[in-house]
């Protein structure tokens, strides 16, 4: 009776069992069918970008500037210069009433001479009680305080000696001139105020110095590099052109522009490029620095790595490629791969995510954005 039951049970699952196997086999038939038939996708030709560089406009600026003023309290009693005068260095441009240093001058005289005639008497009261100290006339101790009146009266001549200096010297403040030769580029102060020491009264600037002041956003500021040269070009006058070096990138962005400031040196620049002048400097690009740009949609990420899907059209299969992207702008469609493929190469664009190593397939040739 029991072999009877289990043969039943038998003979009732087996064509359920079958049924099954027919099933999963029909299921991987389709499975390896649709990995073994060629997959339609979409590519891009690799091709190198040019690079069209963004002209930015700036303005001319002396690389030195200086604020000058009088070194001591006055008031301004004359200036000789105006904005744009051309000064040579030595030149007096502006004087303070003199006056009261002239007087302070008078008295330092008067007591450098009473300092000086001290001087004599002590030195004639020393002579005479060392003589006297000698031939037993005078004692020891007079001629010890003789003596130390000499060096005393000594001390005080040469004291007054340094205060006539320092007051001919606060009399040479009285007279503001230029450090260096320049262009007068600003004017502070007019005739008959009273200035403070340290009050600016000019602004000096040299001419032989020159920079173009230049602000960039900041999606172009990560390509700029210190000794990056730039074509520097009058607005006015596009012919007219100097070139120009970087040589100072500001550490930080504007607060409220969020740009970077660059100085741009044009220190051989031609005359025209006077202080002030608006220009438009445009970097130079260097063909060897072209990158390969390719939709953000083309680069898929596995594991940390970076990879792009490259098609071998003699074979119709894909394969993995890892490549080296530079950092992409923030909403840019596109990206620049610096290393990783040659010009020419097909590159998948479009079903990246279900592709395999080695994997046939059908190209459909899509136009590069």
């Amino acid at each position: 009776m029991a072999s009877e039951m289990t043969l039943n049970r038998i003979c009732t699952s087996l064509p359920l069992l079958l049924s099954v196997s027919l099933l999963a086999g029909c299921d991987q038939n389709s499975v390896a069918r649709e990995q073994s038939g060629p997959r339609p996708v979409k590519v891009v030709i690799a091709a190198a970008e040019s690079n069209q560089a963004a002209s930015l406009p700036g303005i001319v600026r002396a690389r030195i500037e200086t604020d000058l003023a009088f070194r001591t309290l006055g008031r301004m009693v004359s200036r000789k210069v105006d904005v744009g005068d051309l000064v040579h260095k030595g030149d007096v441009l502006a004087e303070i009433d003199p006056l009261t240093l002239q007087l302070a001058v008078k008295s330092a005289e008067a007591d450098l001479r009473n300092a000086q005639a001290q001087l004599e008497n002590a030195e004639t009261t020393e002579t005479r009680k060392r003589r006297l100290m000698q031939s037993h006339a005078a004692s020891v101790a007079d001629h010890d305080l003789a003596e130390q009146q000499l060096k005393s009266a000594t001390a005080n001549a040469a004291k007054a000696t340094a205060s006539l200096a320092k007051a001919h010297e606060q009399l040479g403040y009285s007279e503001l001139r230029a450090e260096f030769d320049g262009v007068i580029t600003a004017a502070f102060v007019e005739m008959g105020q009273t200035v403070s020491a340290g009050q600016p009264v000019v602004k000096l600037a040299r001419l032989e110095q020159r920079d173009v002041i230049v602000d960039v956003p900041e999606a172009q500021f990560s390509n700029i590099r210190l000794d990056d040269r730039f074509s520097v070009a009058l607005q006015l006058d596009s012919k007219i052109q100097a070139i120009g070096v970087v040589r100072e990138i500001a550490p930080q962005a504007d607060p409220n522009t969020r740009t970077y400031r660059l100085k741009i040196a044009i220190d051989q620049g031609p005359d025209i490029f006077r202080l002030g002048a608006v220009v438009t400097a445009t970097p130079f690009v260097d063909e060897r620095t072209q990158a390969i740009a390719l939709p953000v949609f083309a680069i898929r990420s596995e594991g940390g790595a970076i990879q792009v899907w490259v098609v071998d059209r003699s074979t119709a299969t894909v394969a993995k490629r890892p490549v080296e992207l530079d950092d992409p702008a923030s909403g840019a469609r596109s990206v620049k791969v610096l290393s990783g493929l040659r010009e020419g190469e097909e590159i998948v664009v479009a079903g990246i995510d279900q592709l395999v190593d080695g994997q046939k397939v059908k190209l459909a040739p899509e136009l590069r954005p």
